[in-house]
């Protein structure tokens, strides 16, 4: 069979690839060896979303003295949560495959690999393989959790986060290994169900690409919530022998042992590029990911990849953006290539984190000179009133020019207001526009109004 295009994976990268290739009148096939939807779907962003709503709803319940309610007796099903968080992410993939079909996109079930000649070699679970043709390949293999050498996972005692969304019981005690955003929303999402959680960091600060104050913001609120945490702090090993597990520690104070049920290893994501055919059709990989061009050419003609398996920042949105810039680049259109400076990162704990751009200490670094703004959500009229006064809005310009070099947010529901800053440096507002665009009272997002005026000396609210 042959086709315009054949993708090889279908999460956020592939099938929104498949669908904008389809759109501009490709002839489109994808390969999916598991579910369609792929790691973010059914393992990733959207159940783990579910199950973090669950801990949201039973945090509420558990202060609704704090809003003049009573409740009585309140209490968790863990297994009833799993449960859900599954039943959200089956119908996000059921609606996938709707979107395949409506779009007219053949839906090839196998374990893919790429050959020689623009072929695509797929595998059925019988063993049996079929050789599909295309003008075009994209490989959208994603990645999975990595593993390190101290830290091997067995799926039970030491575990990756498709584990940790799965467990048939809720531990009473769990070390989480990486402070990064999969680990710290398993170390709320556990904590608000009951468990005694330690998250064991390397670097100085938790949620260490973002913003200092940032970190340090979230520090405090987990350490409010119960969460221990240990920075500067290295896993030598784990004793499994026992019941449970011994942890073994080093930082700047020694060695020292934590037991616990069970160790979620949430060091990052490695790369899905082995067994793919790469070496086959001499496609060139770098440290572990294929190597492209601006517009995810490979090497070898007709060749493409995107997403986690490519470098850049491995986000399901970055993944579909890529995408469509490749896509469209196949169909000979005239895509821009994509501003990786310009990509908001969100972290959906409680409290939420998102940025976008610099951060301070990057933006010195870069020799800019800056002007800071920042504004609490304690004096945010809405956020007082929403019982959510934890956290703050931080800007970054340039002194020179006003440029709006980095935003960078902890609070509720900040994951939703990040978008505004993403624009507004797309657009290239300077700092002295945000400040005179109204925003509505009240609201959780005049913070940014207020944090831009901070950095100017008109901050009202303060």
């Amino acid at each position: 069979m042959e086709f315009d295009l054949i993708v090889l994976g279908s999460g956020p990268g592939g099938y929104v690839t498949a669908i904008r290739a389809s759109q501009l009148g490709l002839k489109t096939a994808i390969v999916e060896r598991e579910s369609l939807g792929g790691i973010c779907l059914n393992w990733g962003c959207i159940p783990t979303k579910a199950l973090l709503k669950s801990a949201n709803v039973f945090e509420y319940i558990n202060h609704a003295e704090d809003y003049g309610l009573k409740v009585d007796n309140a209490d968790k099903d863990f297994g009833a949560v799993v449960k859900r968080s599954r039943s959200v992410a089956e119908g996000m993939s059921n609606g996938v495959q709707f979107l395949m079909k409506k779009n007219k996109i053949e839906v090839i079930k196998g374990e893919g690999k790429v050959l020689p000649g623009k072929k695509i070699e797929v595998k059925d679970a019988d063993g049996k393989s079929q050789t599909y043709s295309a003008k075009n390949v994209i490989i959208a293999t994603g990645a999975r959790s990595r593993e390190l050498p101290n830290l091997p996972q067995d799926g039970k005692k030491i575990i990756g986060y498709r584990q940790a969304m799965v467990l048939p019981e809720q531990p009473k005690k769990l070390v989480v290994v990486g402070s990064g955003a999969i680990g710290v929303e398993f170390a709320y999402f556990y904590n608000a169900m009951g468990t005694e959680v330690t998250i064991v960091e390397y670097m100085p600060n938790i949620v260490p690409v973002e913003d200092e104050e940032v970190s340090k913001q979230l520090e405090r609120s987990f350490k409010k919530a119960g969460i221990k945490i240990m920075t500067n702090a290295e896993v030598t090993g784990v004793d499994t022998s026992g019941e449970g597990c011994v942890v073994k520690v080093n930082n700047k104070k020694g060695e020292s042992s934590i037991e616990c049920d069970v160790v979620l290893s949430a060091v990052g994501v490695q790369a899905n590029i082995e067994n793919i055919g790469l070496e086959e059709v001499g496609i060139q990989t770098e440290k572990g990911k294929i190597k492209v061009d601006d517009f995810y050419k490979t090497n070898v003609e007709g060749y493409y990849a995107i997403g986690d398996c490519v470098p850049g920042q491995a986000l399901a949105h970055v993944a579909s953006a890529e995408g469509i810039i490749c896509v469209e680049k196949i169909a000979g259109h005239h895509p821009q290539p994509l501003d990786y400076g310009n990509i908001p990162g969100c972290t959906y704990c409680s409290p939420e984190v998102a940025s976008v751009g610099m951060t301070e200490k990057a933006a010195k670094e870069a020799g800019y000179e800056v002007k800071v703004g920042k504004f609490p959500f304690s004096a945010s009229g809405k956020a007082k009133a929403a019982g959510h006064a934890d956290g703050f809005v931080k800007v970054i310009f340039d002194a020179k020019y006003g440029e709006f070099l980095g935003c960078h947010m902890i609070g509720a529901n900040v994951t939703e207001m990040i978008a505004e800053a993403v624009v507004a440096r797309k657009l290239e507002t300077t700092g002295m526009e945000i400040v005179k665009s109204v925003h509505p009272h009240p609201t959780m997002s005049e913070a940014v109004m207020e944090a831009a005026a901070a950095a100017y000396d008109e901050v009202i609210h303060l």
